[in-house]
Protein backbone atom coordinates (compact mmCIF):
# COMPACT_ATOMS: atom_id res chain seq x y z
CA UNK A 1 0.00 0.00 0.00
CA UNK A 2 1.22 3.21 -0.70
CA UNK A 3 2.07 6.11 1.91
CA UNK A 4 -0.81 8.39 0.64
CA UNK A 5 -3.13 5.31 0.35
CA UNK A 6 -2.14 4.07 4.07
CA UNK A 7 -2.40 7.81 5.21
CA UNK A 8 -6.30 8.74 3.75
CA UNK A 9 -7.36 5.16 3.09
CA UNK A 10 -5.76 2.52 5.02
CA UNK A 11 -7.97 2.26 8.73
CA UNK A 12 -11.14 4.01 9.66
CA UNK A 13 -10.88 7.02 11.57
CA UNK A 14 -14.60 6.46 13.87
CA UNK A 15 -13.98 6.83 17.33
CA UNK A 16 -12.04 4.16 19.36
CA UNK A 17 -14.39 2.35 21.44
CA UNK A 18 -15.18 -0.53 24.00
CA UNK A 19 -12.14 -0.65 26.90
CA UNK A 20 -11.65 2.75 26.68
CA UNK A 21 -12.58 5.58 29.80
CA UNK A 22 -15.75 7.40 29.13
CA UNK A 23 -13.49 10.63 27.95
CA UNK A 24 -10.87 8.51 25.80
CA UNK A 25 -14.19 7.20 24.24
CA UNK A 26 -15.58 10.20 22.58
CA UNK A 27 -12.06 11.77 21.85
CA UNK A 28 -11.49 11.76 17.93
CA UNK A 29 -7.94 11.03 17.49
CA UNK A 30 -5.73 13.69 16.20
CA UNK A 31 -4.91 13.29 12.52
CA UNK A 32 -2.92 15.69 11.05
CA UNK A 33 -3.74 17.35 7.50
CA UNK A 34 -1.07 16.27 4.47
CA UNK A 35 0.98 18.96 3.17
CA UNK A 36 -0.70 20.81 0.74
CA UNK A 37 1.03 20.68 -2.85
CA UNK A 38 2.04 23.75 -4.10
CA UNK A 39 -0.35 25.96 -5.81
CA UNK A 40 2.34 26.77 -8.87
CA UNK A 41 2.51 25.39 -12.02
CA UNK A 42 4.45 21.70 -11.70
CA UNK A 43 7.25 22.96 -14.01
CA UNK A 44 7.79 25.49 -10.69
CA UNK A 45 8.37 23.28 -8.17
CA UNK A 46 11.51 23.09 -6.22
CA UNK A 47 13.21 19.72 -6.37
CA UNK A 48 12.22 18.68 -3.05
CA UNK A 49 8.83 19.76 -3.93
CA UNK A 50 9.20 17.25 -7.18
CA UNK A 51 10.76 14.37 -5.66
CA UNK A 52 8.03 14.16 -2.89
CA UNK A 53 5.08 14.84 -5.10
CA UNK A 54 6.69 12.00 -7.02
CA UNK A 55 7.38 9.37 -4.05
CA UNK A 56 3.28 10.29 -2.94
CA UNK A 57 2.14 8.60 -6.63
CA UNK A 58 1.63 11.94 -8.37
CA UNK A 59 1.67 11.25 -11.99
CA UNK A 60 1.23 14.74 -12.86
CA UNK A 61 5.01 15.05 -10.60
CA UNK A 62 6.36 11.60 -12.36
CA UNK A 63 5.86 13.39 -15.87
CA UNK A 64 6.99 16.68 -15.10
CA UNK A 65 10.29 14.83 -13.76
CA UNK A 66 10.90 12.85 -16.82
CA UNK A 67 10.16 16.43 -18.99
CA UNK A 68 12.46 18.37 -16.94
CA UNK A 69 15.86 15.91 -17.24
CA UNK A 70 14.54 13.83 -20.39
CA UNK A 71 16.04 15.68 -23.40
CA UNK A 72 19.42 16.35 -21.09
CA UNK A 73 19.78 12.85 -20.07
CA UNK A 74 19.04 11.65 -23.73
CA UNK A 75 22.21 13.44 -24.85
CA UNK A 76 24.01 11.74 -22.37
CA UNK A 77 22.58 8.49 -23.23
CA UNK A 78 23.69 9.14 -26.86
CA UNK A 79 27.40 9.71 -26.27
CA UNK A 80 27.23 5.96 -25.06
CA UNK A 81 25.52 4.88 -28.08
CA UNK A 82 25.66 4.18 -31.77
CA UNK A 83 21.86 5.23 -32.51
CA UNK A 84 19.38 7.62 -31.87
CA UNK A 85 16.84 4.25 -31.36
CA UNK A 86 19.66 2.33 -28.90
CA UNK A 87 20.06 5.97 -26.81
CA UNK A 88 16.53 5.81 -26.84
CA UNK A 89 16.04 2.88 -25.18
CA UNK A 90 19.12 3.37 -22.75
CA UNK A 91 17.12 6.39 -21.53
CA UNK A 92 13.85 4.22 -21.01
CA UNK A 93 15.45 1.63 -18.94
CA UNK A 94 17.34 4.98 -17.31
CA UNK A 95 14.05 6.38 -16.26
CA UNK A 96 12.44 2.81 -15.52
CA UNK A 97 15.02 2.70 -12.72
CA UNK A 98 14.99 6.20 -11.88
CA UNK A 99 11.21 5.82 -10.91
CA UNK A 100 11.55 2.42 -9.61
CA UNK A 101 14.76 3.38 -6.76
CA UNK A 102 13.96 7.00 -5.81
CA UNK A 103 12.70 6.33 -2.42
CA UNK A 104 16.33 5.19 -1.82
CA UNK A 105 17.78 8.68 -3.12
CA UNK A 106 19.02 10.24 -0.64
CA UNK A 107 19.05 13.79 -1.70
CA UNK A 108 22.94 14.38 -0.81
CA UNK A 109 23.56 15.50 -4.58
CA UNK A 110 21.40 17.24 -6.85
CA UNK A 111 18.55 15.11 -8.43
CA UNK A 112 20.28 15.59 -11.68
CA UNK A 113 23.43 13.90 -10.50
CA UNK A 114 21.97 10.59 -9.52
CA UNK A 115 19.99 10.23 -12.51
CA UNK A 116 22.96 10.99 -14.95
CA UNK A 117 24.65 7.98 -13.05
CA UNK A 118 21.69 5.89 -13.21
CA UNK A 119 21.58 6.42 -16.73
CA UNK A 120 25.39 5.30 -17.40
CA UNK A 121 24.92 2.26 -15.64
CA UNK A 122 21.77 1.85 -17.80
CA UNK A 123 24.45 2.30 -20.88
CA UNK A 124 27.10 0.07 -19.42
CA UNK A 125 24.48 -3.03 -19.08
CA UNK A 126 23.40 -2.57 -22.28
CA UNK A 127 27.02 -2.12 -23.68
CA UNK A 128 27.70 -5.87 -21.45
CA UNK A 129 24.45 -6.92 -23.34
CA UNK A 130 25.75 -6.14 -26.91
CA UNK A 131 29.18 -6.77 -26.01
CA UNK A 132 29.49 -10.01 -27.55
CA UNK A 133 27.96 -9.09 -30.81
CA UNK A 134 30.55 -6.17 -31.15
CA UNK A 135 33.93 -7.51 -32.11
CA UNK A 136 36.33 -5.74 -33.68
CA UNK A 137 39.65 -5.94 -35.34
CA UNK A 138 42.06 -3.80 -33.76
CA UNK A 139 44.05 -3.02 -36.86
CA UNK A 140 40.89 -1.50 -38.33
CA UNK A 141 41.83 1.63 -36.40
CA UNK A 142 45.27 3.54 -35.80
CA UNK A 143 47.68 3.62 -33.63
CA UNK A 144 47.93 5.27 -29.81
CA UNK A 145 48.86 9.06 -30.63
CA UNK A 146 51.14 11.18 -27.74
CA UNK A 147 48.79 12.29 -24.65
CA UNK A 148 48.04 16.01 -26.50
CA UNK A 149 45.17 18.40 -26.56
CA UNK A 150 42.37 17.11 -28.63
CA UNK A 151 40.92 21.20 -29.49
CA UNK A 152 37.09 20.39 -29.80
CA UNK A 153 35.88 23.73 -29.33
CA UNK A 154 35.67 24.88 -32.70
CA UNK A 155 33.41 21.47 -33.78
CA UNK A 156 29.68 21.57 -33.20
CA UNK A 157 27.96 18.98 -30.98
CA UNK A 158 26.72 17.32 -33.82
CA UNK A 159 29.64 16.89 -35.22
CA UNK A 160 31.26 15.53 -32.24
CA UNK A 161 28.26 13.36 -30.72
CA UNK A 162 28.80 11.50 -34.73
CA UNK A 163 32.08 10.58 -34.25
CA UNK A 164 31.90 9.64 -30.61
CA UNK A 165 29.18 7.49 -31.65
CA UNK A 166 30.80 5.88 -34.57
CA UNK A 167 33.85 4.72 -32.20
CA UNK A 168 33.86 0.97 -31.81
CA UNK A 169 31.97 -0.07 -28.66
CA UNK A 170 34.67 -0.39 -26.02
CA UNK A 171 36.77 2.67 -27.41
CA UNK A 172 33.29 4.91 -27.00
CA UNK A 173 32.43 3.58 -23.49
CA UNK A 174 36.08 4.01 -22.06
CA UNK A 175 36.40 7.41 -23.50
CA UNK A 176 32.91 9.00 -22.31
CA UNK A 177 33.79 7.57 -18.65
CA UNK A 178 37.22 9.63 -18.96
CA UNK A 179 37.32 12.15 -21.34
CA UNK A 180 33.51 13.24 -20.13
CA UNK A 181 32.48 11.78 -16.41
CA UNK A 182 36.35 12.63 -15.45
CA UNK A 183 36.31 8.29 -14.05
CA UNK A 184 40.18 7.11 -13.30
CA UNK A 185 41.25 4.24 -15.24
CA UNK A 186 40.89 2.17 -12.24
CA UNK A 187 37.17 2.72 -12.05
CA UNK A 188 36.75 2.45 -15.49
CA UNK A 189 38.75 -1.09 -15.51
CA UNK A 190 36.17 -1.85 -12.63
CA UNK A 191 33.02 -0.97 -14.32
CA UNK A 192 33.73 -2.50 -17.79
CA UNK A 193 35.67 -5.74 -16.18
CA UNK A 194 38.65 -4.46 -18.01
CA UNK A 195 42.37 -3.85 -16.45
CA UNK A 196 43.36 -0.79 -16.03
CA UNK A 197 46.16 -0.91 -17.91
CA UNK A 198 43.53 -1.73 -21.01
CA UNK A 199 41.17 1.38 -20.08
CA UNK A 200 43.97 3.43 -20.69
CA UNK A 201 45.21 1.66 -23.92
CA UNK A 202 42.28 1.56 -25.11
CA UNK A 203 41.32 5.27 -24.15
CA UNK A 204 44.74 6.52 -25.92
CA UNK A 205 43.47 4.55 -29.34
CA UNK A 206 40.22 6.53 -29.21
CA UNK A 207 42.00 9.63 -28.66
CA UNK A 208 44.04 8.60 -32.13
CA UNK A 209 41.15 7.65 -34.15
CA UNK A 210 39.19 11.24 -32.88
CA UNK A 211 42.42 13.31 -34.13
CA UNK A 212 41.99 11.00 -37.26
CA UNK A 213 38.18 12.22 -37.85
CA UNK A 214 38.77 15.57 -36.69
CA UNK A 215 41.57 16.41 -39.71
CA UNK A 216 39.74 14.35 -42.42
CA UNK A 217 36.77 17.03 -40.81
CA UNK A 218 39.33 19.77 -41.10
CA UNK A 219 40.59 18.99 -44.93
CA UNK A 220 37.33 19.03 -46.15
CA UNK A 221 36.04 22.06 -44.71
CA UNK A 222 39.35 23.47 -46.01
CA UNK A 223 38.60 22.04 -49.75
CA UNK A 224 35.11 23.59 -49.63
CA UNK A 225 36.12 27.09 -48.34
CA UNK A 226 38.49 27.49 -51.91
CA UNK A 227 36.75 25.93 -54.21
Amino acid sequence: MSALAAAFGGTSLGRLVGGLSASSATAEPEVKPAPARPLQPSSRWSEAELIDACLDGSRVAQKELYTRYASRMLAVCARYSQTTFEAEDVLQEGFVTVFSNLRHFRRECPLEFWIRRIMINAALRQHRRNAPMLAVTESEYPEAIADEELILSNYSFDELLKMVQELAPRYRMVFNLFAIEGYGHKEIGDMLGISEGTSKSQYSRARAILKAKLERLDQRCNDTRFQ
